[in-house]
């Protein structure tokens, strides 16, 4: 299986602060990746930093065997790297309809394909359609969120925390909404839910004061009490 993008010692500065201090990851065609680690240990940098939202200050980011981290962000959205952020990012002000129609790139038979797809798989979403997407539930502003990111013919999809805040119930769902998507795309998932990134996640790298620390297959991590103590600090 090769690798979709490659990491590698990647440092990122935000004004003076040093958030990223090394990190380097391999992300495999057709897998998710999840990358772990408690609360500021850099995981959302690292997805900012792939994006071009926090530019890397030293090290490569490579995708599909190019080097992205000195375009703009526009330009790696365009590579095919859709981002969903740890806020959702949508419209408030815009209805679902409209919020779905500014995410996409290419308005032919095969975005239409994926939005029946979509509007599937996120009933909830067809419900609300010519509704503010500023009315929606925390739930289904994280579903618009994820649509919007996949609505596009993206290889690489970057989602930060997307159960956070949700009800288990709402959790479930999002959850179920990105197994079906691993069928279709490779993801990097960034999630503090344990059980809902081992249940998704094929590979983890553990990222712990800006620097990854451990990585390896995610059935050898649910086996490791020693490292999910240590990093993770599940008990």
């Amino acid at each position: 299986m090769s690798d979709l993008l490659m990491l590698n010692a990647v440092e990122t500065h935000i004004g003076q602060y040093h958030i990223l201090q090394g990190i380097s990851l391999e992300v495999k065609q057709g897998e998710v990746t999840v990358l772990l680690g408690r609360n500021g240990a850099g995981k959302t940098t690292t997805l900012r930093t792939i994006m071009g939202f926090s530019p890397a200050t030293k090290g490569s980011v490579m995708f599909k065997g190019e080097a992205i981290h000195t375009l703009p962000t526009y330009t790696i959205a365009k590579r095919g790297i859709g981002y969903v952020p740890e806020d959702q990012g949508i419209f408030a002000g815009l209805t679902v309809e409209e919020n779905m129609k500014v995410a996409i790139q290419k308005d032919n038979e095969e975005t239409a394909k994926r939005m029946d797809w979509i509007l599937e798989l996120f009933p909830d979403l067809k419900k609300f359609w010519k509704k503010p997407g500023g009315l929606l539930s925390g739930g289904q502003k994280q579903m618009l969120a994820i649509a919007r990111a996949y609505i596009n013919e993206n290889e690489l999809l970057l989602i930060d925390e997307p159960s956070k805040g949700l009800a288990p119930i709402v959790v479930e769902k999002v959850m179920e909404s990105i197994m079906q998507m691993k069928e279709q795309t490779t993801i990097v998932l960034v999630e503090q839910n344990f059980m809902m990134a081992s249940t998704i996640g094929d590979r983890f790298y553990i990222i712990d004061d800006g620097r990854t620390v451990s990585h390896g297959s995610m059935q050898e991590l649910k086996q490791d009490e020693e490292k999910k103590r240590k990093y993770l600090g599940i008990a």
